[in-house]
């Protein structure tokens, strides 16, 4: 039989909520007891999801981000929605050093793909972006 849990939450585009919000994701899976790699890896691939939101979503101006993640079994799953400007062109945001702001590094995708089993992009523009990752805990 499966277990699934699932925790979501809505908060602002803000630097300032990544610390809260990582503690969150910590507490939620630390129940599995997984490795500090694994729990490294997640913290991670979240903060890139979140500073793309951050910085690209709406624009450098104020937004909401919505999070869902969910347990089942070992694997756990990260959504990060957003209802900002979305992606024009997926491939071409996945290259790494691509980036449509000189400021950022354009490595955003590259990390959470590095570090999550999988990472599912899909956005539509004017409407938002969810980013899904997976990744399974090691025992």
């Amino acid at each position: 039989m499966k277990s699934k849990k699932e925790v979501s939450m809505k908060f602002m585009n803000k630097d300032a909520n990544k610390d809260i919000i990582l503690g969150i994701i910590t507490a939620f899976i630390e129940e599995l007891n997984p490795t500090e790699e694994d729990l490294s890896d997640i913290r991670a691939a979240v903060t890139e999801a979140i500073d793309n939101v951050i910085v690209h979503a709406y624009d450098n101006e104020e937004g909401k981000v919505s999070l869902i993640a969910q347990i089942e079994n070992r694997c756990v799953i990260i959504k990060v929605k957003d209802e900002g400007i979305g992606i024009e062109d997926i491939a071409k945001a996945k290259q790494p050093l691509y980036s449509t702001k000189e400021d950022a590094s354009g490595m955003g995708f590259t990390i959470m793909e590095s570090f999550m089993d999988t990472v599912e992009i899909a956005s539509k523009v004017g409407e938002g972006t969810m980013v899904t990752m997976k990744k399974t805990l090691s025992e």
